[in-house]
C-alpha cells in the first residue's frame, strides 16, 4: 500500500494502526521499513543502531499517529520521525562515548569501489554535527529549513554546517575549489 493510493484506503490503514492493528502496522513496515532503515543507517552509521531506530519508530507509531495531522506528504513525516529517533540514539551514544565497531570492520574489507570508499571514509571522518547535516541535506534531500527543524538549529546554522562539511570533503578529496 503506497501513500499515493486512494486517500480513503490509505486513511483506513492509518486509522487501523492508530487503533493498534498489528496487521496494519506490519503493512506499513513492509512498505516503508527498508527506506527508514537506510535513513537511520546514514545517520547512526551502524546496522544495530539503525535496526533499533526502525524498531523504535514502528513500536511508537500508533502513539505518534495520534499527533499526525495528515498535512504534507506521509513519507516526509515518517522520515522526520525516523530522523528524530536516530538523532536521539546518536546523542545517547555520544554521551556514552561509544565507538561504532562497524567503522573498524569497514577498514578490514577490501574496497569494492576505491572512489566510493574514499568518499565514505571522508564523510565518516566529519564531526557528527557536520556529517548529519550533509547526510540530511545532500543525501536525503531535505531543505535547510527541514534540517534546521529536525536538529533544533537555525536555517543559517544548517547552511554553515553544510558549507563547512562540503569544504572539508573537498579538501580531503583533493578538490581545491
Amino acid at each position: 500500500m503506497s501513500a499515493s493510493a486512494a486517500g480513503g484506503e490509505f486513511g483506513a490503514l492509518i486509522e487501523a494502526v492508530r487503533a493498534g492493528s498489528p496487521e496494519a502496522l506490519a503493512s506499513l513496515y513492509r512498505e516503508y521499513g527498508a527506506a527508514l532503515y537506510r535513513l537511520a543507517y546514514r545517520l547512526t552509521e551502524t546496522r544495530e543502531d539503525a535496526e533499533d531506530v526502525v524498531h523504535d519508530v514502528f513500536v511508537g507509531l500508533p502513539e505518534a499517529l495520534a499527533r499526525y495531522e495528515e498535512r504534507g506528504k506521509w513519507t516526509s513525516w515518517l522520515k522526520r520521525v525516523t530522523a528524530r529517533v536516530a538523532l536521539v540514539r546518536l546523542r545517547a551514544r555520544t554521551r556514552r562515548r561509544e565507538v561504532p565497531l562497524e567503522l573498524a570492520d569497514q577498514a578490514a574489507r577490501p574496497p569494492a569501489d576505491p572512489d566510493a570508499t574514499v568518499l565514505e571514509s571522508a564523510v565518516h571522518a566529519l564531526p557528527d554535527p557536520l556529517r548529519i547535516v550533509v547526510m540530511l541535506k545532500e543525501v536525503e534531500g531535505y531543505s535547510h529549513r527541514e534540517v534546521a527543524d529536525l536538529l533544533g538549529i537555525s536555517v543559517g546554522a544548517s547552511r554553515v554546517r553544510a558549507a563547512r562539511a562540503l569544504a572539508r570533503l573537498r579538501k580531503v578529496l583533493g578538490d581545491g575549489r
